[in-house]
């Protein structure tokens, strides 16, 4: 037989050696190994059931914290009436449908301005359209107009008793509005 202090680490033991004759297992030593295995399936049952009984004692203490939480006396303590309640919200939905009511009223009148704006800046546009045909349709009257007055211009010179290096002809004349500024400016710089 060999004594329990004479084997090494992760050596195998002997199968023929009974539990009984083992010295080192302290308290353990003389029971058998039937009855070790049914005290340790008798303490897991015995384990699982408390521990059963804990969570179950668990969720009642969660159950009962959340009934003596102060919201729930509040909300029990703190209802008001249905028909209260129910005014409330029909207050609020007559608050909502006076609100939806004038922003409708308010985009309509924003529409009407906006269409009215753009009204008014179609009209301008066609009067200003009008306006520059009938300006373009004179510029070309007078065009017209000084096309023919400088043929009679030329016309008559031959005629003319006025001395023609006096008088410049009108194709070389500058502008006389221009030659009128200089004019002036030459007098008054003197």
């Amino acid at each position: 037989m060999v004594a329990g202090c004479d084997m090494m680490p992760g050596q195998i033991l002997d199968p023929s050696l009974t539990t009984g004759s083992l010295p080192s297992l302290g308290p353990l030593a003389g029971i058998s190994a039937t009855t070790l295995t049914d005290q340790l399936k008798l303490a897991q049952d015995i384990s699982a059931t408390m521990l059963t009984d804990q969570l179950k004692l668990a969720q009642d203490f969660r159950n009962l914290g959340a009934m003596l939480s102060p919201l729930h006396f509040l909300g029990r303590l703190g209802k008001r009436p249905l028909t209260v309640i129910k005014g409330e919200m029909d207050e609020d939905d007559e608050r909502r449908k006076r609100r939806r009511d004038k922003n409708k009223v308010a985009a309509a009148r924003c529409r009407n301005k906006k269409k009215e704006r753009t009204d008014f800046l179609q009209r301008e546009s066609e009067r200003l359209e009008v306006v520059n045909s009938d300006l373009k349709a004179q510029i070309e009257e007078l065009r017209m107009e000084r096309q023919q007055l400088m043929v009679m211009l030329n016309l008559h010179r031959p005629t003319c008793i006025v001395r023609t290096d006096s008088v410049k002809t009108p194709e070389s004349e500058a502008n006389p509005l221009l030659e009128h500024l200089a004019a002036e400016k030459l007098t008054a710089s003197k």
